[in-house]
């Protein structure tokens, strides 16, 4: 695994470069992530949650309506580098990361709702991420200017997407409804220990060029601190225009502002050459809302509900 970068270009010029095998371990192990997840998911969950489609409405609207247009307003007005509006962008596309399903029960939140969304956004998501991204980076000039130096062939994005989440989501929920019991045992060893080579192989990677991440994170700590928090804000106070109750409203909240990192890296290494801004802001990104939602599922875990 090998990350170069030279430290006398400009930030929108600086290239992460991820060699083919730490490229094929990121794969493996958010295809992992995703089926140790969709062990804990049966179809039940889905027909618990069509049984309320306004909940649904509201979950897929704030994370995959909301996020990105208001992202794309806050970019208008920050202007922030090129390719950390593009990363800003990417991550506002991808679907919420698992480890909402943990915090969303820490913070006395609704924790079948967030497992049945998680799994209903990572569906979509296969077709919302990629049709999010190209709309909103090409209504930005420089944003757009990045993509048309960029070859992008959509089906390859929709395979990729595909490949590393529906198949091992599908596989996943098959083994729970027809093995349950097996799928109990695996999902107590899967889930940390999944996490545990994701987290590893991006701490190997950047250590490589630590001191070039020092040097750099100072440009997106604010942007991604602004966002992660700008999302939690949307997401509660979406659901609570719509009349949702406060432990939904809190799920909603968690699913927005925790959005998959590792999946917007992947995507990054596999079709941006590892473009270093986004690169930057997406690996800060999955550091920093697993340390927020921590944060806030504890103060919320703490909080008495009121109705």
């Amino acid at each position: 695994m090998l990350l170069r970068i030279d430290t006398n270009i400009d930030i929108d010029d600086i290239q992460i470069n991820f060699d083919e095998s730490g490229l094929w371990i990121l794969n493996i192990a958010i295809a992992i992530i995703m089926f140790g997840v969709a062990l804990g998911i049966t179809s039940n969950d889905f027909k618990q949650l069509f049984k309320n489609p306004k909940i649904v409405f509201v979950g897929v609207f704030s994370q995959f309506i909301l996020l990105p247009a208001t992202t794309f307003i806050a970019i208008i007005l920050i202007k922030p580098h090129p390719s950390f509006a593009l990363g800003m962008m990417m991550i506002a596309a991808c679907p919420g990361g698992n480890v909402s399903n943990f915090f969303s029960k820490m913070a006395r939140g609704n924790a079948a709702l967030s497992v049945s969304l998680t799994a209903f956004a990572t569906l979509i998501c296969i077709v919302m991420t990629p049709v999010n991204l190209h709309f909103w980076g090409s209504l930005y000039e420089p944003t757009n200017n990045i993509l048309k130096t960029i070859s992008i062939n959509p089906y390859d994005l929709f395979k990729l997407v595909s490949l590393i989440l529906g198949v091992p989501l599908i596989f996943g929920m098959l083994i729970k409804q027809y093995f349950n019991e097996l799928s109990i045992q695996i999902e107590k060893i899967l889930k940390p220990l999944s996490m545990g080579v994701f987290i590893v192989l991006i701490v190997i990677a950047f250590s490589q060029n630590l001191e070039i991440f020092i040097d750099h994170i100072h440009h997106v700590l604010y942007l991604v601190i602004f966002h992660n928090i700008f999302a939690y804000i949307l997401g509660f106070y979406t659901a609570k225009a719509f009349k949702l109750d406060p432990k939904n409203c809190r799920t909603i909240a968690i699913e927005t502002g925790i959005q998959n990192g590792g999946l917007g890296l992947l995507l990054i290494f596999s079709f941006f050459n590892g473009l270093g801004g986004m690169a930057l802001l997406a690996a800060f990104w999955g550091i920093w809302d697993v340390f927020s939602g921590m944060i806030l599922a504890y103060y919320w875990g703490r909080k008495k509900i009121t109705y």
